[in-house]
């Protein structure tokens, strides 16, 4: 043991470093993150899932700096990365529509007009929608219809559709006319 931490002093101290570094860069992440929700008035959950997605991310960053101080050649890096993805790739292929709808998900995090409570109108020609929206998710929004109906409506046409707002926060009135 001593003889692995007198050969490889210096790598130890860098990568210590390395995930010092990138622990102080996912606290100011999850801190923007944060305010920035809780000013555009988002649930906790939808905060916590993009602290997640930021998390997972700095911890794969900190896999690849850790390998490359340790010596891994570049080259290997990339052929078990570019393996990797091709095996995910090949699988996630027939799933693309969830990928599609988590990256939704995050882009509405940060520049989704609307939020919970807000009627809204979806103008789309098969299957047009006014509702008031209940929740939203990681995959889909939740919206709730006049009739009471609830409906689950993804993330990825949400983007695509033109929506309109109707009223802004009308579940409050709905509370109160209750």
């Amino acid at each position: 043991m001593t003889d692995f931490l007198e050969n490889y002093q210096s790598e130890l101290i860098i990568t210590a470093i390395v995930f010092l570094t990138l622990i102080v860069i996912r606290y100011i992440t999850h801190f923007t993150v944060k305010k920035i929700g809780f000013k555009n008035g988002l649930n906790s959950a939808r905060i916590a899932t993009i602290q997640r997605y930021i998390s997972i991310i700095l911890f794969l960053i900190a896999i690849v700096w850790s390998s490359l101080i340790f010596g891994t050649d570049f080259h290997d890096i990339a052929l078990i990365f570019s393996s990797v993805f091709a095996v995910i790739g090949i699988g996630l292929f027939a799933i693309w529509s969830i990928l599609s709808n988590i990256t939704s998900g995050i882009i509405m995090f940060f520049s989704f007009p609307y939020k919970v409570g807000d009627k809204i109108e979806i103008h789309d020609p098969d299957f047009p929608i006014t509702a008031i929206i209940e929740d939203i998710r990681t995959f889909q929004v939740h919206l709730r219809t006049e009739k009471g109906d609830l409906v689950t409506y993804p993330n990825n046409l949400m983007l695509q559709k033109a929506v309109t707002l109707i009223k802004k926060d009308a579940i409050r009135d709905i509370n109160q006319s209750w």
